[in-house]
């Protein structure tokens, strides 16, 4: 149960500014949940992201793929810069890639750069509990797999994603 924010609580631009950034740069998605109705299962994290996965899952694949497109590069130039998203950098940070020694680094570059050209969107990780070189093991692997393989594990990673933010706001 969500301490403060209690969904069925909220006015729907409230609603949609405390979890409009559950899934990367993707409103869309809490304003949809929100225009089809907020009940009362929504008020934990397991039930809203139910909700929010249930919208991301009927959506149009350019929609999806538009999603899967809006999550930055591991350790890419939107680290460098600072340009990530508050969740994105604390997510990264917490494994540590703003550590990458100069051939990590380089590596992460090389497979963002091939990942982005064989797939279309970037290489999407629900990275808590990894550290640099577990991700790039798993990097490594799923840059073998076959687009409908990847774009699939990609929309479970992101739903991850969205899962741990819930969780956070709790």
């Amino acid at each position: 149960m969500y301490k403060k924010n209690i969904p069925t609580a909220l006015e729907r631009d409230e609603f949609i500014k405390i979890f409009g950034g559950i899934y990367e740069h993707s409103p869309w998605i809490a304003e949809q949940v929100y225009t089809n109705g907020i009940q009362d299962d929504y008020n934990d994290a397991e039930g809203l992201h139910s909700a929010m996965k249930d919208i991301v899952e009927t959506a149009e694949k350019d929609q999806k793929m538009v999603l899967l497109c809006a999550h930055p590069d591991l350790a890419g130039k939107l680290a460098i810069n600072d340009n990530l998203t508050t969740a994105s950098k604390f997510e990264q940070s917490n494994a540590d890639l703003g550590n990458c020694s100069p051939e990590e680094f380089d590596l992460f570059q090389n497979l963002n750069s091939r990942y982005n050209k064989k797939f279309g969107f970037p290489f999407i990780l629900a990275v808590r509990g990894y550290q640099r070189a577990a991700i790039l093991g798993i990097f490594k692997k799923r840059i073998k797999n076959d687009i409908r393989s990847e774009f699939n594990e990609a929309l479970m990673q992101v739903h991850q994603i969205a899962l741990f933010r819930l969780k956070e706001i709790e």
